[in-house]
């Protein structure tokens, strides 16, 4: 999908602390101006794909469109860095809407925190010790003990960040799917994660929390000693990331498929 030019006449910039995104920054900034991003048609990102993940949660709930350039060092998320004919590649790009995981996670004094996570939840070990986990989906038991360095639940966009580090699958962008993988198992051995439809409810209950503590991490928001973690896609928040034609996620997550 495309829009016309004249859709993004107030564009916000948002930038990394990185020496090179702080150059394109102030280029950009003199050559087409500047808007607080509650004022704006579009953010433009500049960094990394730590970057882009950050103004994606910035701009929550509002359906922000989003355009990231390469500024950092891997980029997967971002276009080609270019300081001619923005407003045109705007004009041109392709939409593509994702959904977060929304993670609310229980600890051990019964307080519950609530987090977004565009790319994945994972639990973490905090010890020494392995973890153990019972998991339930759609309240229905499916692994009574699982025993490993943690576990995740990646969305399709975030299947090809850590999930992939983990030996998860890759999975298209508008496949209506989840993925599970453990991280480090021990116990089941033959068990290497599962896909689930992305209606599905998770819940991870910590076992032996005492002796084997657990932390909950949405993206980089992180909750220590935690008891209980559910996790559930949450398809009423949209978020909108706009991509030069040919390069969008669907595009780049077939082709890391192909190894390239």
């Amino acid at each position: 999908m495309t829009v016309s030019r004249n859709a993004f006449k107030r564009i916000a910039f948002r930038a990394s602390a990185a020496e090179d995104a702080r150059s394109a920054l102030a280029a950009l900034v003199a050559r087409y101006g500047d808007v607080a991003p509650e004022e704006a048609d579009v953010v433009v990102a500049l960094g990394g794909d730590g970057m882009m993940l950050q103004t994606l949660h910035e701009q929550m709930g509002r359906a922000m469109p989003i355009y990231g350039m390469n500024r950092g060092s891997v980029g997967f998320l971002m276009n080609e860095y270019r300081e001619d004919d923005l407003l045109e590649r705007l004009a041109a790009a392709e939409r593509t809407v994702i959904h977060p995981l929304t993670m609310r996670a229980r600890d051990r004094d019964g307080r519950v925190h609530v987090s977004k996570a565009i790319n994945e939840v994972a639990l973490w070990r905090q010890s020494y010790q392995a973890a153990k986990f019972r998991i339930e989906v759609d309240g229905k038991p499916r692994l009574p003990e699982l025993v490993c360095d943690g576990v995740l639940v990646a969305t399709p966009a975030g299947s090809t960040a850590y999930n992939l580090s983990a030996h998860g699958p890759l999975l298209p962008l508008n496949s209506p799917l989840l993925a599970m993988t453990p991280i480090s198992p021990f116990r089941p051995r033959r068990w290497r994660g599962a896909l689930l439809p992305d209606r599905a409810a998770v819940a991870i209950e910590i076992l032996e929390e005492d002796k084997r503590p657990v932390a909950a991490v949405a993206d980089n928001t992180e909750f220590r000693d935690v008891k209980r973690v559910e996790i559930a896609l949450d398809r009423k928040t949209d978020l909108v990331m706009l991509h030069d034609p040919g390069h969008g996620l669907d595009e780049r997550i077939l082709t890391e498929q192909f190894g390239w």
